[in-house]
């Protein structure tokens, strides 16, 4: 049972996602709000499992809407929704404790895989669990095709695409990424990628 708010200033982008996110199983609810102002004020009425927050917006932006949603309540879960190649949006947000991020044209199995995820992050923290991508020790050493492919992660790109930048098969890219994953203690993308950006093995 969970509601989840999508904050984008662009109604039609807003809409589309709302119900893609309102497929998910388990999403009960979902909210609207046009920026991240209207974020800030509807969190604390409508409590969200989940926040997916646009980058780029108008007023205060996506990034510092984070920010302040994340210094005011620290069991907010963030995901940031970016264009491909929003980089340092992304870093900044996740920085700031934003959980990773979703490109806009994901597709809808992906987008289910990474709400189902940020949710289940939810469940373990409330029951007392250790959730995944928390930072102990050493940055783990990641060989240098895994570093191309998170690279090319950060930047949005699919396997198939990161696969034809680094002349490589996609089932190749997909044995790279599920190393790295193990490595970084990622379930999915957005973690791996958010966890990259923490230890500095993207920019």
């Amino acid at each position: 049972m969970a509601t989840v708010l999508v904050c984008d200033d662009l109604p039609l982008a807003r809409e589309a996602m709302r119900r893609m996110v309102a497929a998910v199983p388990g999403v009960t609810r979902v909210v609207g709000a046009g920026s991240g102002e209207e974020a800030l004020q509807r969190w604390p009425v409508e409590r969200p499992s989940l926040v997916i927050m646009d980058v780029r917006m108008p007023g205060i932006g996506g990034v510092e809407a984070a920010r302040r949603l994340l210094a005011r309540h620290p069991e907010a879960n963030v995901l940031m929704a970016t264009m491909a190649e929003d980089g340092d949006g992304v870093a900044r947000a996740v920085a700031a404790g934003a959980r990773g991020y979703l490109v806009k044209d994901v597709s809808r199995e992906e987008l289910a895989t990474a709400v189902l995820q940020a949710l289940q992050d939810v469940s373990r923290r409330r029951g007392g669990g250790r959730t995944r991508a928390v930072l102990t020790g050493r940055a783990p050493v990641l060989t240098e095709r895994e570093q191309q492919v998170l690279v090319g992660m950060s930047r949005g790109r699919s396997n198939a695409e990161i696969g034809r930048e680094l002349f490589l098969s996609e089932d190749t890219v997909k044995t790279h990424a599920r190393r790295l994953f193990r490595k970084l203690e990622a379930a999915d993308r957005a973690q791996a990628v958010a966890v990259g950006f923490r230890w500095g093995l993207v920019r």
